[in-house]
């Protein structure tokens, strides 16, 4: 093995990528991430609506890595890099010297200069983040069963989701069907069926990164379960009481927001130029402007195609700008030419709306509907990793999907706000 130090911040898909890409490469890795696994994000929404559990899309990092004796893996937070130095610097005081590092630290939610709504609208990107959104999704109907107020029971009974992307919309659906699907037999006080679900956008439509024709489909999808679509407004406030959609207040104890993401502050950890959502502008090999022995990858990074679009920040292109930085490195390591500039492949964009509904977007083929379901279903299974978690997905899908019962609706975690409110 030669002394080349390779370090890598984030354990996502980008970092995984890439470490798998540098096996027999002959360098030192050591892989640093703030938690000790990695998750599958696209199904974390159904860890948050009481689907799956979450060690069926979460993965231990050292487990991941064990047969990799050249991988040491660290738990523990970046919190400055010195490129001059080539040091990495930890929050516990420790710093790491690399001869070459990648940035894969990934993005957070979003409030557009409104953090203070965090604590009352949590957004979802870890499974801390799925758990309290099941809690507080589950403890709303515990309360609703309890309380002999009209006001507060509605207010209780009513979810509002923020940002109709992806997330958004499946998360609505879920929450639909569970309130009007699954738990109506299950309480004596309260018809769950009387629930409602708004998810609003600012924009003039759900999923706007899908064709015109599938985004009229899942709106009309999810309103045949029971969603309020609330479009064209935004929200101006949230509080534990509820939401304001322009000028309107709704009483809604439960808010999840979806509407935004940001991104880590690896830019400002380099001093390089970032864009508007603080991802850092790269060159077309991924590396960081004038420190060419420095990759930033995944929604960290703002990557332009060749028709000026940015690259979306999804698993895929991670995946891919991950796989591209390691054949990078491996050709700088042999002394060889370096590949072509990235070029991201766009493999298709797929959302479920729902159980058994789904729209899948593959560019000239467009698909909606009972078969898109399973297409999107079939493929988040063979992207999961491990035989173990495909079968326990495929298995919790399989039930959910003759039963109608939820596995996975366990109210825990010590809730962080309004304990008994």
């Amino acid at each position: 093995m030669s002394e080349h130090h390779v370090v890598v911040v984030g354990g996502g898909f980008g970092g995984l990528q890439l470490v798998n890409g540098l096996k027999g490469a002959g360098v030192r890795i050591t892989l640093i991430d703030r938690r000790n696994h990695h998750l599958f994000q696209p199904l974390l929404y159904q860890v948050a609506t009481t689907i799956l559990s979450t060690s069926e899309i979460a993965w231990p990092i050292r487990h991941l890595y064990s047969d990799r004796p050249e991988v040491t893996t660290l738990l523990g937070e970046v919190s400055a890099v010195d490129s001059a130095a080539k040091e990495v610097k930890l929050r516990d005081g420790t710093a790491l010297h690399y001869d070459t590092l990648v940035l894969a630290t990934g993005a957070t939610h979003a409030y557009f200069g409104r953090d203070d709504w965090e604590p009352v609208a949590p957004g979802l990107k870890t499974l801390e983040d799925a758990t309290t959104i099941r809690r507080r999704v589950l403890l709303a109907f515990e309360r609703a069963e309890t309380t002999t107020d009209a006001a507060t029971r509605a207010a209780l009974l009513t979810f509002t989701i923020v940002g109709a992307g992806p997330t958004g919309v499946e998360l609505a659906g879920i929450i639909a069907e569970l309130a009007h699907k699954t738990l109506p037999k299950e309480f004596r006080n309260i018809d769950t069926r009387t629930t409602k679900v708004i998810l609003v956008e600012a924009g003039p439509r759900v999923l706007p990164s899908f064709a015109q024709e599938l985004s009229a489909y899942a709106q009309k999808a999810l309103e045949d379960l029971g969603v309020e679509v609330r479009l064209g407004k935004a929200v101006t406030e949230c509080s534990v009481d509820g939401v304001k959609i322009g000028e309107e207040f709704i009483g809604s104890r439960t808010i999840v927001w979806a509407a935004g993401v940001q991104a880590s502050p690896a830019a400002r950890w380099l001093d390089i130029p970032a864009d508007r959502a603080g991802r850092a502008i790269v060159e077309k090999d991924l590396t960081a402007p004038g420190l060419p022995e420095v990759f930033v990858i995944g929604d960290t990074a703002s990557v332009m195609r060749d028709n000026g679009t940015p690259v979306p920040g999804i698993a895929p292109a991670a995946k891919q700008q991950g796989g591209y930085a390691a054949r990078v490195i491996r050709a700088r390591l042999a002394g060889k030419a370096p590949p072509p500039a990235f070029r991201y492949r766009h493999q298709g964009s797929l959302a479920t709306i729902g159980q058994s509904a789904a729209i899948v977007d593959f560019g000239k083929i467009k698909l909606k509907g009972w078969l898109a379901w399973w297409i999107w279903g079939l493929a988040h299974i063979y992207f999961l990793i491990g035989t173990r978690s495909r079968f326990a997905v495929a298995w919790s899908w399989l039930w959910i999907y003759l039963s109608g019962q939820h596995s996975a609706r366990l109210i825990t975690q010590r809730e962080t706000m309004r304990d008994e409110g």
